[in-house]
C-alpha cells in the first residue's frame, strides 16, 4: 500500500507529490497530459494585480513559499527553470504613473512596486510614457519543470501516463483502490479535468480558456517581461511568449483565428519592430466564480481529496496550497475558510 495516489500532474500535482517526497511519503501519479493550461502557461510569477496596482489573494504569502520551494527543486533534480525577471508596467498616461506612486506607499505594495520610474531604451517598444517596475517577479519555464519531474517519476515507477478512469476507483473506509493499486489517500490534481470527475464536477469551475502567440522579434532585443494591455515575455533567442486571452465561453485547447486576430492586435500597438508569429497555444485555466481554490476532503469520502481551482495564479499558488493540504490531511490543520471547498456544500 502507498500512502497516496495522486491523479494531474500539473502545477498542483507537481507541487503536492513534491510535497509528499520532501515528507518521505509513498505516492504513486496518473497524468495523461489531457490539461494543457499549466503547460502553455506564461509561467509569471507576479504578486501584483497589475490592472488596479493591487496584491493578489495572500501573493506574499504564497510568494514566500513558492521562492524557497522552486529553488529547493531546481537543486533536487538539478535542472533550471526558475528565471528571476522584472515585470515592466507601461503607463498609458499620467494619471495612471500617479496611481502607480500612491499604490507604492501602501504597507502591503512597498516591497513589490519601486518607486523609481523606468525609462524606455528600447525603440522596439512604443512607450509614450515611464514604466512601472514590479520586484520579486520571474518566470518558469514549466515544460522543463514537468519534463524533468515526470523524468523522476519515471525513474522511480511511480507515474502511469494514462487517462484515469473513476468506474475503477473502489472507495473503503480506510483506503482507495485502483487497477490493483491501494491507497490511504487520493487527491485530484486535474485542473479543468476536474468537470470529468463524478465525485468533485458539483464544485463551482467556470474554466477561462486562455491562447498565447509565440513570436520571433529579432530587433526587439528586450529582457524584461512587458505589461501593457498583454503581457510579453522573454524566451531567450529572440523568442517571445504573448498573452493571454480570457474566453469563459470555450472550454477546450483548440486555437482559434479571433485569439490571434486580438494579440496581434495588442501586440501591434505595443511593439514598434517587425515580428512574426512562430506558433499558437491554447489552455483552459480552472478558474473559480469566487476566485479562490477548491481544496480539501469530499463531504462523503474521508479519503478524496481536491487540490485545484488556481485560475491563472497557479505558480504562485501550488506551493503554499500543497502544503496546507498536506497539514489537513496528515495533521489536521484546518484549511482557509476561503479556500476550502466546504464553503461550497
Amino acid at each position: 500500500m502507498v500512502d497516496y495516489m495522486v491523479v494531474g500532474l500539473g502545477l498542483a500535482g507537481t507541487a503536492f507529490c513534491e510535497t509528499l517526497r520532501r515528507n518521505n511519503k509513498s505516492f504513486v501519479v496518473f497524468n495523461d497530459q489531457s490539461q494543457t493550461s499549466s503547460r502553455v502557461a506564461g509561467g509569471l510569477y507576479n504578486p501584483i494585480i497589475l490592472k488596479r496596482f493591487t496584491l493578489s489573494w495572500r501573493a506574499d504569502e504564497q510568494l514566500a513559499v513558492a521562492v524557497d520551494f522552486y529553488n529547493q527543486l531546481e537543486q533536487f533534480l538539478n535542472i533550471q527553470f526558475d528565471e528571476k525577471l522584472h515585470v515592466l508596467r507601461k503607463f498609458a498616461s499620467i494619471e495612471e504613473q500617479n496611481l502607480w506612486f500612491e499604490a507604492a506607499d501602501k504597507k502591503s505594495l512597498k516591497q513589490f512596486l519601486d518607486t523609481q520610474l523606468v525609462s524606455n531604451k528600447n525603440s522596439g517598444l512604443k512607450i509614450p510614457f515611464e514604466f512601472g517596475k514590479v520586484l520579486e517577479t520571474g518566470k518558469l519555464d514549466t515544460k522543463i519543470l514537468f519534463d524533468g519531474y515526470t523524468k523522476w517519476l519515471q525513474k522511480g515507477k511511480s507515474i502511469y501516463l494514462e487517462t484515469f478512469d473513476y468506474n475503477e476507483l473502489a472507495i473503503l473506509p480506510n483506503s482507495v483502490t485502483y487497477k490493483g493499486i491501494k491507497a490511504k489517500n487520493i487527491v485530484f490534481a486535474e485542473g479543468f479535468g476536474m468537470m470529468q470527475n463524478p465525485y468533485f464536477k458539483y464544485l463551482p469551475m467556470q474554466g477561462s480558456k486562455g491562447e498565447y502567440l509565440i513570436i520571433e522579434a529579432k530587433d526587439l532585443q528586450e529582457r524584461n517581461i512587458i505589461k501593457s494591455s498583454i503581457f510579453l515575455i522573454p524566451l531567450g533567442n529572440d523568442v517571445y511568449k504573448v498573452g493571454a486571452t480570457y474566453n469563459r465561453d470555450q472550454k477546450d485547447n483548440c486555437i482559434t483565428e479571433d485569439a490571434r486576430e486580438e494579440l496581434q492586435r495588442k501586440l501591434d500597438d505595443l511593439l514598434g519592430c517587425t515580428y512574426r508569429i512562430i506558433d499558437q497555444e491554447a489552455g483552459v485555466r480552472p478558474t473559480v466564480k469566487d476566485r479562490r481554490p477548491l481544496v480539501g476532503k469530499h463531504p462523503k469520502y474521508n479519503n478524496l481529496w481536491v487540490l485545484n481551482g488556481f485560475g491563472s495564479h497557479g505558480i504562485m499558488i501550488a506551493p503554499w496550497a500543497s502544503k496546507a493540504l498536506y497539514d489537513l490531511i496528515e495533521t489536521d490543520v484546518p484549511l482557509l475558510d476561503e479556500m476550502d471547498i466546504a464553503r461550497f456544500n
